[in-house]
């Protein structure tokens, strides 16, 4: 089979189509998949996947503002919002006005956002060696290259329309 018709079968418009074959159908199925796993670990300990991320965001990144943190999470920003508020509620995070702009509302994690954290982290590391039994550090950086590469062309292409 040469290259042209192998690659065809990836492409959704040929007769060579293979669904299985097809990268976004495993990226979805990795995803539902994920999410499925998470919000199971999650409820146990009396999270959600939407509060985690921002949680795990807010670590990595000491303070952002909300339309930042709705960026990372790849959500909403009336939703973000509304989760942030709920966790200003539970103790979990800071909000107060930026200094250089009092249209933007800067966001930060309490003692108690990173207790609950270090809580969950145990429980979500057993998902990650379990997901990625078998590979390598490289294989796995391999695979991080790949997909932000192809995320790169999605943005890039996002105005072609």
């Amino acid at each position: 089979m040469s290259n042209k018709r192998k690659a065809d079968m990836y492409d959704p418009l040929s007769d060579n189509f293979k669904r299985r074959e097809f990268p976004f159908y495993w990226v979805a199925q990795l995803n539902a998949r994920y999410t499925q796993e998470m919000e199971r670990l999650l409820k146990k300990v009396d999270m959600d996947v939407p509060r985690w991320r921002i949680i795990m965001i807010l670590k990595e990144h000491s303070e952002l503002s909300i339309s930042e943190i709705a960026d990372h999470a790849v959500a909403k920003l009336p939703t973000t919002t509304k989760i942030l508020y709920r966790m200003r509620d539970e103790g979990l995070v800071i909000l107060k006005t930026s200094p250089e702009d009092g249209r933007v509302t800067l966001v930060s994690l309490t003692d108690k956002g990173l207790d609950r954290l270090e809580e969950i982290r145990g429980s979500v590391s057993q998902l990650f060696k379990r997901s990625f039994k078998g590979l390598t550090s490289a294989q796995i950086s391999r695979a991080n290259t790949l997909l932000a590469k192809i995320y790169d062309n999605l943005v890039q292409g996002a105005d072609w329309n």
